[in-house]
């Protein structure tokens, strides 16, 4: 499997499953290899294209992460921005990187139903630290939503 296809089945479910805007039991995700967490976070996400550095990707705002106003909750952004940062970065084989440091601004609303683009580009690295910029943007007019930065630190793969 190539480092696309393992991005793409990470932050993608298969299209069998319906984003009706209902929260899921948390029965019917055990043994699916994803957590309840990331699949209330990440269901209906779907991976536009991979490249080294890269990661586009589509969202259509779902009821389930909207706060009492219809709006995309700032909690669901950070995630988004966590979640595609980090599969970014992720290196096969070794542990999930810690997130170090976020700082997102919040420049704009995205309402239920709008589809929005989310971009991930690496900023650098160095040994086993870094650092990505996650671009929330709405798909059909382009108003950035948010802007998120991103640092991680782990372990480097061996040279060996």
């Amino acid at each position: 499997m190539t480092m696309m296809e393992k991005i793409r089945e990470y932050l993608q479910l298969s299209d069998d499953v319906v984003d009706d805007g209902e929260a899921p039991r948390v029965e019917e995700f055990l043994g699916k290899g994803k957590s309840f967490y990331e699949d209330f976070s990440l269901r209906g996400i779907r991976v536009n294209r991979v490249e080294p550095g890269f990661i586009s990707c589509y969202f259509k705002v779902p009821l389930r992460l909207t706060d009492r106003d219809g709006n995309l909750a700032n909690g669901a952004i950070a995630n988004l921005v966590d979640e595609v940062g980090g599969a970014l970065v992720h290196v096969e084989g070794l542990p999930i990187l810690v997130s170090v440091d976020m700082s997102i601004a919040f420049l704009s609303k995205a309402k239920v139903g709008e589809e929005l683009e989310i971009t991930s580009r690496l900023l650098g690295e160095r040994g086993g630290y870094k650092g990505t910029i996650v671009v929330v943007r709405n798909k059909m007019t382009g108003e950035i939503i948010a802007e998120g930065r991103h640092s991680m630190f782990g372990r480097q793969a061996s040279k060996l």
